[in-house]
């Protein structure tokens, strides 16, 4: 199961995700990724801490929203990262790609930087 919720701070958006982001949970937030991308949504954090499990489907979906705000002058900003969904991200590699920080509030002022 996975619960997110979308909160707009003025120009940052942060993207909340609770519980698995797998093959059966990552279409849930495709309308979200779709919106941020549809209304320019440019800086995006996404809050990790509540994640327990990521799948290569949940990854997918991440790097679907960092490329497609990558194209149009965005930014992606990955906090909290924990657990085996940390443990993913450093297998795969991905803290090369991703700005990971601690918190939301520290990926909130490493925008425009």
């Amino acid at each position: 199961m996975l619960e997110h919720t979308r909160v707009d701070r003025n120009e940052i958006t942060v993207l909340s995700l609770k519980g698995s982001l797998n093959a059966l949970t990552a279409p849930d937030i495709k309308p979200d990724i779709d919106a941020l991308v549809a209304e320019k949504r440019l800086q995006v954090t996404v809050d990790l801490a509540g994640l327990d499990l990521i799948d290569s489907s949940g990854v997918g979906a991440i790097v679907s929203l960092f490329k497609r705000l990558r194209m149009i002058g965005g930014d992606v900003k990955i906090a909290a990262l924990r657990g085996q969904p940390k443990e993913i991200f450093r297998i795969l590699r991905l803290e090369k790609a991703f700005d990971i920080v601690a918190t939301v509030a520290e990926a909130e002022g490493r925008f425009g930087k």
